[in-house]
């Protein structure tokens, strides 16, 4: 594995950060990936949301995090707002398409490129924009603030004080549209809330490595995929290594909302999702 600008980290040879999950193809992939030992089994422990509970931690903004305070589903919150509807009578598909709202506002998507994504007209992708930023002023403001630090410092930096150099990035002041965004400008909040999330999963992965080792696992870590870790596991520590493994991740970093970690056991890499 090798590091990618962000902070994450890159998988080569094979790359088994890229195989699919929600074809049927990538689901057949997957379940040829099995424990080493008899009678094993492979567990997945993968953060929840994580990039948006960071984004709640630096926004602040109070609606955001009363959210994850309260462990509602915040897709399906934002699909309330979008659609005007309550969120007990939101569809799979509103909350399909809020989801694509939640993560292409943060990476700086404009209404074209979501309009594109979803299908949808300019017009709607743009109301959903607005929506989103009435819903949640703490992030719009948040996005701005760092853009502001950005153009001043020509740098960002992640929740554990790694730096990446970022130039190019013009005075959101001198903006006629201060939410049309360069190529510099998507790199910079993409490097504070992505590279802030690998440096969680990085810690937990060290956490978890020596509990490993201290409390006498079998257990081995085989991949870390993003926000997720695969551990094989005799079958008689199942338990245990899934208290220590969300323990230990959910304590990674302290945020201002809680991380959640979801896992899953299967007898092949396909059934844990």
């Amino acid at each position: 594995q090798d590091v990618a600008a962000t902070g994450r980290l890159s998988s080569t040879d094979p790359n088994l950060q890229n195989i699919p999950i929600r074809t049927a193809e990538g689901r057949e992939i997957r379940s040829a990936f099995i424990p080493s030992e008899e009678g094993w089994k492979l567990l997945s422990a993968d953060y929840s949301q994580v990039e948006l509970r960071v984004l709640a931690h630096f926004s602040q903004d109070e609606t955001l995090q009363q959210a994850f305070i309260d462990d509602e589903d915040i897709h399906s919150n934002v699909a309330a707002e979008v659609y005007d509807v309550p969120v007990d009578e939101v569809t799979a598909e509103m909350r399909r398409g809020a989801k694509a709202v939640n993560f292409g506002v943060i990476y700086g998507q404009s209404a074209f490129g979501l309009a594109k994504a979803l299908g949808i007209e300019n017009s709607e992708a743009a109301e959903f924009i607005d929506s989103y930023f009435r819903q949640y002023p703490g992030v719009e403001a948040f996005m701005l603030d760092t853009l502001r630090t950005v153009h001043r410092d020509r740098r960002v930096s992640t929740i554990l004080g790694r730096h990446r150099n970022v130039a190019d990035v013009r005075d959101p002041e001198s903006l006629k549209d201060k939410r049309q965004r360069n190529l510099a400008e998507r790199i910079a909040i993409n490097t504070v809330i992505q590279g802030s999330a690998a440096d969680i999963i990085k810690v937990a992965m060290i956490s978890v490595l020596e509990r490993l080792k201290t409390d006498d696992f079998q257990a081995r870590l085989l991949l870390q995929i993003h926000d997720e870790l695969v551990f094989e596991v005799a079958a008689e520590e199942v338990e245990r290594l899934t208290v220590m493994v969300r323990e230990e991740m959910m304590s990674a970093v302290e945020l201002s909302v809680p991380l959640k970690v979801d896992i899953c056991v299967g007898d092949n890499w396909a059934q844990c999702k």
